[in-house]
């Protein structure tokens, strides 16, 4: 036995869930007509809805409880303080003071140098090798590199400005790269390379390409001029031709998939300039401080984590669905999947013991209507439980979108109630909804940076206190490293110029084969 499924909250938890697990939540709004506003709570601008959960007042006691045990209180201020609590590497995790006021003095310096390159390129004064004005900013990354700017400048394209349009590549597939190249000139491109060591495979690929295509057209003695990086590895970014005062660093203490508020975000305060990315911030900083100062009954992070943990471990969730009804926030789930997956997606606790409970769900989901009309037939009449969250934005972007606005909002609204109420209908099984399908609703006042950054953050931390619960370390990524040396030993081979060897599996050693023939004409 561990010692979290050894604990006290833990065992009476699982007495618990024997009471509630046939319990309807029809029955639960029956009984309590004030549930949906007692279970209901606001912060940082967000409004989160909790009432369609399988809970009750005991339940919240005991996750509450669960929390105390594991010492949720102890570990925050250990993360704030900047104690190494990522053990296995040695590291602080300090993602929040990147958006402290004040911040520490190296983030406030590289900052400050951030702001002054962005609007040098937002003004047409930062230039290229032939004089012309940079149009166009290529964000080269992957992983956390990638996909938090990414969804972030999706997600407030409305602030974007009309020059530099700035693009994002992750994919080392040649055709991602190709893709947006088609459409830009080396005259007027500038490259970020995104990588905290400097090593990163996938992204070197892309640098050494975009390279090449400058080439083309540039001086190799001029070639600097249209690149800028992000790195902790200063040397081996200078080294590649990238000038110092273009180099912006990253340090140690901040994770990939937690990054985005660092120089890692330069790309995204490129497109939505230093304004919009300083409420960025500081929509983060205030989600920041509710969740440092709140008890756990009224902290939103917290509730969301332990009702996750109460599905996955007591009811046997295997997934989580974020369904966000806004179509700028769709990339909102991919980021949540390395956020959440790569974090807590762990079989060994914080000492390298393996667990026996499991750990974090396989999350998923796609952007409102178009999701009704894909996969919702499994959420309401399928045989699996799905926690769900629902994320809304009370105000259209456009006042004269107020019509199709409602009409979104009402189909969340919907979805939402049906999955909770269900219909019964035994005399025609087809159209029988057991319902009892539990969902979170997230209100945003409207998709700006503000609340965008308090998002982004209430996910950060619901991440974070459910790797405590769960005895793990939620800032290593030890999972990626195999593969990526296999691949290492594998390139040769499918270029010839080595031979698959007996290491390799049959079934590796014949698809080798199969790749480097020639396809049929």
């Amino acid at each position: 036995m561990s010692s979290l499924t050894g604990t006290e909250a833990w065992r009476r938890l699982s007495a618990h869930h024997a009471q509630m697990r046939n319990v309807h939540m029809r029955d639960l709004f029956a009984r309590d007509p004030q549930r949906g506003a007692r279970y209901s709570l606001e912060a940082a601008g967000l409004f989160l809805d909790y009432a369609k959960h399988r809970i009750t007042d005991e339940t919240l006691a005991l996750l509450c409880a669960l929390a105390r045990e594991r010492e949720l209180g102890r570990w925050i201020e250990r993360m704030y303080a900047g104690e190494p609590i990522n053990n296995s590497e040695r590291r602080a995790v300090l993602h929040v003071a990147l958006r402290a006021d004040p911040p520490p003095r190296e983030v406030g310096e590289t900052l400050a140098r951030m702001r002054a390159f962005a609007e040098g390129l937002r003004r047409g004064e930062t230039r290229g090798a032939t004089g012309e004005a940079i149009s166009d900013v290529v964000n080269l990354g992957i992983g956390g590199s990638d996909l938090g700017p990414r969804m972030a400048a999706r997600a407030l394209r409305r602030y974007c400005g009309q020059r530099p349009r700035v693009h994002f590549v992750a994919n080392v597939d040649p055709e991602d790269l190709n893709a947006v190249l088609e459409g830009l000139r080396p005259e007027s491109t500038l490259f970020i390379v995104a990588s905290k060591t400097f090593t990163t495979a996938e992204t070197l690929m892309n640098a050494r390409r975009a390279r090449a295509w400058l080439a083309s057209r540039i001086a190799e003695a001029d070639l600097g001029k249209h690149f800028a990086a992000v790195s902790t590895n200063l040397a081996a970014a200078g080294q590649f031709g990238i000038a110092p005062e273009r180099i912006f660093p990253m340090w140690d203490w901040v994770g990939g998939r937690f990054s985005l508020w660092s120089a890692v975000g330069l790309a995204l305060m490129i497109a939505i300039g230093p304004e919009a990315f300083d409420e960025l911030l500081a929509g983060a900083r205030a989600m920041d401080e509710h969740f440092r100062a709140a008890p756990p009954e009224a902290n939103m992070p917290v509730l969301l984590a332990l009702l996750g943990v109460w599905y996955t471990n007591f009811f046997g969730a295997h997934t989580h669905a974020v369904l966000p009804y806004a179509e700028d926030l769709q990339l909102f789930p991919n980021h949540l999947q390395q956020l959440e997956m790569e974090s807590n997606g762990k079989r060994v606790d914080r000492e390298g013991a393996a667990v026996d409970y499991q750990t974090g769900p396989i999350l998923w989901g796609s952007v409102g209507t178009n999701g009704q009309h894909a996969f919702h037939q499994l959420l309401h009449q399928g045989t699996r439980l799905v926690p769900a969250d629902f994320i809304l934005v009370r105000t259209p972007a456009d006042a004269r979108d107020a019509e199709a606005h409602r009409m979104l909002l009402a189909n969340a609204l919907a979805q939402s109630a049906a999955l909770m109420r269900g219909q019964d209908d035994f005399a025609e099984p087809h159209r029988h909804y057991p319902g009892n399908q539990p969902s979170s609703t997230i209100v945003l006042p409207r998709l700006d940076p503000r609340s965008l950054g308090a998002l982004v953050a209430l996910y950060e931390h619901k991440v974070f206190v459910q790797g405590v619960i769960w005895g793990v370390n939620s800032f290593d990524q030890w999972g990626v490293e195999l593969g990526k040396r296999i691949a290492q030993s594998l390139t040769p081979m499918l270029a010839g110029i080595s031979a698959p060897g007996e290491e390799l599996d049959s079934s590796t050693r014949a698809l080798i084969r199969r790749l480097q023939q020639r396809p049929p004409e």
